[in-house]
């Protein structure tokens, strides 16, 4: 990683093996380049390709981008009718759980910029793990009209948080979906004990754009330690581990964040 500036202002700029990390003042900040983000992806994708294919997050600040998304000043600046939403990870939950990460996005933005039903592609949380990740694995194998033998779809954005303890997705250290490179989604357990399904490094590896966003003072360690490491090394938390291979990471982060950045 190269040296960087103390985090003063709107940001400061990284460099982490070629991954993009972006320290701003404030979580709302961070929320507001994160919509940025989508909409420049979201045009560019659909004028080169006719779609946008988004997996989104669960979580309080990709729900605070996807509040500001549903807002004119960006609504309307994006066709959605030529977006495809996927997701991450889903908890073993119905939709209308108020656990669901499917229950958080459509309150916060389905609703209110109405794509087609049929883009909207959720995991089903409501039925046993092991099925619906298989059927999960089905559906992106038929959106993106890929045979049984080829590799995983190149998603155009991927959304990813980090837990305390270096988790994304629902990739939690120590889990063997960790290392998994054949399946595309997986059931797993999080330390909690509740089931949940997730994208593996498979398909979080095989994007096109992966951007990170973590705030607060209670990811300042391990952010710092995951950023001090190789990205794609085999012993750094699971975050660390997405690192495409033809594809872009960007972390963005707010200042809490990034206190153990100062400096470096």
């Amino acid at each position: 990683m190269s040296a960087a500036r103390a985090v003063r202002g709107t940001s400061v700029f990284l460099d982490r093996g070629g991954q993009q990390v972006i320290a701003f003042d404030s979580r709302e900040a961070v929320m507001e380049a994160a919509a940025e983000q989508v909409l420049a992806t979201a045009r560019l994708s659909i004028a080169n390709r006719g779609r946008f294919t988004w997996a989104l997050s669960g979580g309080s600040t990709p729900a605070g981008a996807y509040q500001r998304l549903a807002t004119d000043r960006f609504s309307k600046r994006i066709d959605w009718e030529r977006v495809w939403f996927f997701w991450g990870d889903e908890r073993c939950v119905p939709p209308d759980d108020e656990q669901s990460n499917y229950r958080m996005a459509k309150q916060a933005l389905l609703d209110a910029v109405a794509p087609p039903v049929e883009h909207v592609h959720r995991m089903r949380g409501e039925d046993p793990p092991a099925q619906g990740a298989a059927r999960y694995e089905a559906l992106l194998r038929e959106a993106f009209e890929l045979e049984d033998d080829a590799p995983p779809p190149p998603l155009d954005l991927v959304f990813l948080g980090m837990g305390e303890d270096g988790h994304t997705a629902s990739l939690f250290p120590g889990t063997p979906v960790v290392h998994e490179r054949a399946r595309w989604v997986c059931p797993n357990q999080a330390p909690d004990g509740t089931s949940r399904l997730t994208l593996t490094p498979a398909v979080l590896n095989a994007a096109a754009q992966v951007v990170f966003l973590v705030v607060g003072a209670a990811k300042a360690a391990r952010l710092g330690q995951v950023l001090r490491s190789r990205p794609g090394a085999s012993d750094v938390a699971p975050a660390g581990r997405v690192d495409p291979a033809r594809g872009a990471v960007r972390w963005l982060v707010d200042a809490e964040a990034a206190a153990q950045l100062k400096g470096r």
